[in-house]
């Protein structure tokens, strides 16, 4: 019996570490990028932009990842299998080889790479593909190197969580004092949408993170870590993971806060950049010079490859479930490959090209999450989920089109269309009719 006692327990040390390797899988490219252009765009209207912001890439991450545990890992088991199959795919493929992954790449050459080549910039022509010679040879090499290590799996908790992540941390902790401490430019007037409705457009935001939708990974896939270090018991699984979700997010939530304020004070380091690296490169060169540079190319590289070893790691594993005819090892090089090809279109193509389809996944995603912690309370829980879901799903797919350059007009009267959450006074008028519903009935049975 006190071997079982002692299987079912992990020592602080193992907690802290799992801890910080969730806080690694999700403080990938997307976090490093998206909040100092936020916090340079948003300027005056700082502080509602970045409690937006915080809601999506930090709340919903972490209330997902209890989801996951509370769903013991089976987050889709209530949806027929053909649907739960299917945005389980469109999940994995977006976070996976299209978006997350590949952007993990390429962020880790825009910021810790390109800084320190010569501007002059040597491209020749594929098929009339105009390709970046340097961005070629890194992005192959990164994805090369995230191969090999995502073909040994086993190693990935001590490898990531007790090495890289500490040193990751100091240097964010590092820069994150230096933004507090060193004087930075005055707060500038708040540009587009950060005038009007700086809160909704920080929420929006937030889901380019992805993080949500890859804590339904992430969960699983700390699920199974735990099985592998010998917690079997669902509910100390559920404690570990919400311990471990906990850690995550406060780090996240001090990385975010940190980077808001950098982008905000920028000034003119900020101007025409196109993207966040280039604030964080021109605030770490201004700031710190060459080393600062150094250092900064160190943590963002790391961060990145962790991110994409995860990524790379948990797709390969699920799509050799879905399809076992190709072995993990298989899908592990047959996705870095497609990764390094995709990694070579740009940054700032690549996230144009992914908002409007992560407009029409995300709602779906926090829909799910939702019923997960109400599957209780409804009278039939599959009807329920199925109900939601479909709600929310019809109307990302419009937010999506819309955020695609469609024409949606005819939907303008909808609540909150014009900021590209139409989707969310219906998914919640679907999730009260069906509690409803219930409440009906036992009135009726009593």
């Amino acid at each position: 019996m006190g071997h079982k006692v002692q299987k079912n327990q992990m020592s602080i040390a193992d907690t802290l570490g799992l801890g910080f390797m969730t806080f690694a899988f999700f403080l990938g490219a997307g976090n490093l990028i998206f909040p100092p252009l936020a916090g340079f765009l948003a300027g005056e209207n700082l502080t509602l932009a970045m409690f937006g912001f915080l809601v999506t890439a930090v709340g919903l991450p972490l209330i997902t990842l209890i989801a996951v545990a509370k769903a013991n890992g089976k987050i889709m088991s209530l949806l027929p299998p053909v649907a739960a199959t299917a945005l389980a795919v469109a999940i994995f493929i977006i976070i996976g080889p299209a978006f997350a992954a590949p952007r993990t790449g390429l962020v880790a050459f825009e910021v810790g790479f390109k800084p320190f080549l010569d501007s002059a910039e040597a491209t020749f022509a594929i098929a009339g593909v105009s390709l970046n010679i340097a961005q070629l040879l890194y992005t192959l090499s990164f994805f090369g190197l995230s191969m090999v290590l995502a073909l040994f799996p086993g190693k990935l908790l001590d490898n990531v969580g007790k090495v890289l992540t500490p040193i990751l941390i100091l240097l964010l902790v590092g820069l994150a004092v230096s933004v507090i401490v060193l004087p930075g430019s005055p707060l500038v007037a708040a540009v587009g949408d950060y005038q009007t409705n700086p809160l909704t457009k920080g929420v929006l935001e937030g889901y380019n993170t992805m993080d949500t939708l890859a804590s339904l990974i992430f969960g699983i896939l700390i699920i199974d870590i735990l099985r592998k270090k010998g917690i079997t018991e669902p509910k100390a699984q559920t404690g570990y993971l919400i311990k471990a979700a906990l850690i995550a997010a406060a780090g996240l939530a001090f990385v975010y806060i940190a980077l808001f304020y950098l982008g905000a004070t920028a000034g003119d380091l900020a101007l025409g950049a196109e993207n966040g690296g280039v604030i964080l490169t021109n605030y770490v060169t201004h700031q710190f010079g060459t080393t600062g540079m150094v250092l900064l190319s160190t943590v963002v590289t790391l961060a990145c490859l962790t991110t994409a070893v995860g990524l790379i790691s948990a797709c390969s594993e699920f799509f050799n479930e879905l399809m076992p005819k190709l072995s993990y090892r298989g899908f592990v090089v047959l996705l870095s490959v497609i990764c390094a090809t995709i990694a070579n279109v740009g940054l700032a193509q690549l996230i144009s090209i992914s908002i409007p389809v992560l407009m029409t996944v995300y709602p779906v995603a926090i829909a799910l999450v939702a019923v997960t912690f109400l599957t209780e309370r409804f009278a039939k829980p599959e009807t329920a989920h199925r109900i939601v879901l479909s709600v929310a799903l019809f109307f990302g797919i419009i937010d999506g089109l819309k955020a695609a350059g469609v024409d949606v007009s005819v939907f303008e009267f909808m609540p909150l269309h014009a900021e590209g959450m139409a989707w969310l006074l219906p998914t919640a008028i679907a999730i009260i009719a069906c509690l409803l519903f219930n409440n009906k009935k036992s009135i009726a049975a009593s």
